[in-house]
């Protein structure tokens, strides 16, 4: 008595068709899982004993042994309860197995035979529609998600439901959340940031070409502020853009059950002591999104930015030149998608007192060449825009609330269509003015590559049809300022 059930497995955020062979002969009774299963999964065994049990369906007294094919590939998690589960009872005929191949599966059982949802839901339900399967059998939970990829979703709420389901007995009962959908979160909004007038403008500049940006200066004032605010000016994201960030977090186990779909720009803020495994994805097991990934079509906000593992910071340069994440193991490479905006913040020093006319720095030479070596110079030429940021004046912080972020938004998307339809004509002023800077600043190939977008940002938020000497020189005065004395 053989019979299989569809499910996957993921490797990344790919997800790779498994098929679930359960095969039951006469015997010594046992239960067997082979087909390079990790713990998790091999844990199964327990799990779906007792879900079978607990549904009153009939624990088959034979020789069990299921296979997850293909074999060569490692399975993980406990998404194969279900799949096993079925599996074994449309071998014993308890379900029919051509109304079972229709579908694909995937769920955890817990003993009591309940199904609780699991990650890459998403992910697993595209693999099923790319497959030509028209349904998938999944935590009811999760059905909301499931349901994004275009494919019918079939609520499963407990073992039991699923077994009459597939007798033709009755038709699960959708999903339906208890409290509705959650409130969309609060964007932080700019109109808090007193003063800054330049960091708000680099802010904005950075916001309508999607350029990296480096807040520098002393303790207090408002850098990181600053930073937070920067999802609040950019566009909402698009249909496919969401979709793409809400597979990452589905894979990631970040997805919450009551926004299926997520439709805010993301903002991602590790703490500094975060490991470069963290930071780019990886893991012991299976790899895993890091924050660069989870920040993808979003923000990703490096506070204390200089007391990051200089190997983490490293890192960083891959993704932020080609959009991905690949990571390399011995059974194979998974591929993250890592297309984000790094905005970074940091003191002058150790101390933090560099920069501040009201404060004397107390560090040693030595101390502030350690802390400059952080830095490689490979990395800060990768920031279109650098500003220090010095201590707001009194009368400043006593001002009424600036500018807030919708209409600064709407100049951003105004800026951003105008740039989508085509690059602008350059001057020959603008263009003699870039020559002179690539030979006295001096500027590398990258930067001058950088500094001629940001000129053309500038140029689109000024509604102009082409970019002047006055655009490219204020792209030119983000570049790594001398007061920052880490080039």
């Amino acid at each position: 008595m053989l019979a299989r059930t569809v499910t996957h497995a993921l490797v990344g955020l790919d997800a790779r068709r498994v098929e679930v062979e359960a095969h039951l002969q006469r015997g010594v009774p046992g239960f067997s899982i082979v087909g390079l299963a990790d713990r998790a999964c091999q844990e199964a065994k327990e799990r779906v004993r007792s879900g079978i049990a607990s549904a009153e369906l009939e624990w088959p007294m034979r020789r069990i042994t299921v296979n997850l094919a293909p074999a060569g590939l490692r399975k993980e998690g406990s998404g194969f309860d279900l799949p096993i589960a079925l599996s074994i009872l449309a071998a014993s005929g308890q379900i029919p197995s051509d109304r079972l191949a229709e579908h694909a599966a995937v769920g955890e059982l817990s003993l009591d035979g309940r199904l609780r949802p699991v990650g890459g839901v998403l992910a697993l339900a595209e693999a099923a529609r790319r497959a030509g399967l028209p349904r998938i059998l999944c935590a009811a939970r999760s059905s909301p998600e499931a349901a994004l990829a275009g494919i019918e979703a079939v609520p499963i709420r407990h073992l039991a439901e699923a077994a009459a389901y597939l007798r033709g007995e009755g038709e699960p009962e959708p999903f339906v959340q208890k409290n509705g959908h959650g409130p969309e979160p609060p964007q932080l909004d700019l109109a808090d940031v007193r003063g800054q007038e330049r960091a708000r403008r680099a802010l904005e500049v950075a916001a309508a070409g999607g350029h990296n940006l480096l807040l520098a200066g002393p303790p207090g004032t408002g850098k990181t502020m600053l930073a937070r605010r920067l999802p609040g000016i950019l566009p909402p994201l698009s249909t496919a853009e969401a979709l793409e960030v809400t597979r990452i977090h589905s894979v990631a186990g970040l997805l919450a059950a009551d926004r299926p779909l997520i439709t805010a720009r993301p903002l991602r803020s590790p703490h500094y002591s975060a490991s470069m495994a963290a930071i780019v994805g990886g893991g012991r097991a299976g790899p895993r999104p890091g924050e660069v990934s989870l920040a993808h079509r979003g923000v990703l906000v490096l506070d204390e930015f200089a007391e990051f593992q200089r190997p983490a910071l490293e890192a960083l340069r891959q993704p932020l030149e080609d959009g991905v994440v690949s990571i390399a193991r011995v059974e194979g490479r998974a591929v993250f998608p890592a297309r984000f905006q790094l905005v970074a913040a940091m003191n002058l020093c150790p101390c933090g007192a560099r920069g501040d006319p009201a404060a004397e720095c107390s560090c040693s030479p030595q101390r502030l060449a350690a802390f400059r070596d952080k830095l490689s110079r490979a990395l800060l030429d990768r920031f279109d825009l650098v500003v220090a940021m010095p201590r707001p004046r009194a009368a400043e912080l006593a001002a009424p609330p600036g500018e807030a972020s919708a209409p600064v938004r709407q100049r951003v998307e105004a800026a951003r269509a105008r740039i989508e339809s085509g690059r602008p004509g350059w001057s020959k002023e603008a263009t003699d003015l870039l020559d002179r800077a690539v030979e006295r600043l001096p500027l590398s190939g990258r930067g001058r590559a950088r500094a001629r977008r940001v000129a053309e940002t500038i140029s689109a938020l000024a509604a102009e049809s082409g970019v002047g000497a006055d655009h490219l020189a204020e792209a030119l005065s983000y570049r790594s300022p001398t007061e920052l004395g880490l080039t």
